[in-house]
């Protein structure tokens, strides 16, 4: 017996148009979704690099400086500032930079000392303004051009006006 072709056609079923529709969204769907996945995880490992620099970023390095007595500019008669401070630098290279070059430290920041007023040291706010004022100053090349110092920060150890 011979089978018939247009029985043949017709056991095999038709796909209709919404069935495609919905394999193309399901397909979409799974795009998204593993585009999402792979995101969100790329950004997981970038975040947990970030996390592991700063954790292994050295810890600040401290560069003591010699006593400072200065002059200051006369309000009330004479007075003088005696000042002894540390320079806060983010790592050991700084710290070499700092102490080869420490004659014009010691010169800018006994310049800027002995421009002052007692009146103006004398609050806390104006400690502040001269810690601002020393790091500017530090900070500045110590050669025409030259790369800027990183000195982040200014601890006074002996802070006497007298």
């Amino acid at each position: 017996m011979k089978a018939d072709p247009k029985a043949d056609a017709a056991a095999v079923p038709k796909s209709s148009p919404k069935k495609l529709i919905i394999i193309i969204a399901v397909a979409a769907l799974a795009l998204v979704a593993g585009g999402g996945a792979a995101w969100y995880f790329l950004q997981g490992d970038a975040g947990a690099k970030q996390e592991k620099e700063v954790k292994l970023a050295e810890p600040p390095v401290y560069v003591p400086l010699e006593k400072f007595v200065v002059n200051l500019q006369p309000e009330d008669g004479e007075q003088y500032l005696q000042i002894q401070f540390t320079l806060q630098v983010p790592t050991l290279e700084q710290v070499e930079v700092i102490k080869a070059n420490m004659p014009k430290i010691q010169s800018r920041v006994l310049l800027l000392l002995s421009a002052k007023r007692a009146s103006e040291l004398s609050t806390p706010e104006g400690k502040r303004q001269l810690s601002s004022e020393i790091i500017a100053s530090v900070n500045e090349p110590f050669v025409d051009k030259g790369q800027p110092q990183l000195v982040s920060d200014v601890l006074y150890t002996s802070f006497i006006i007298q």
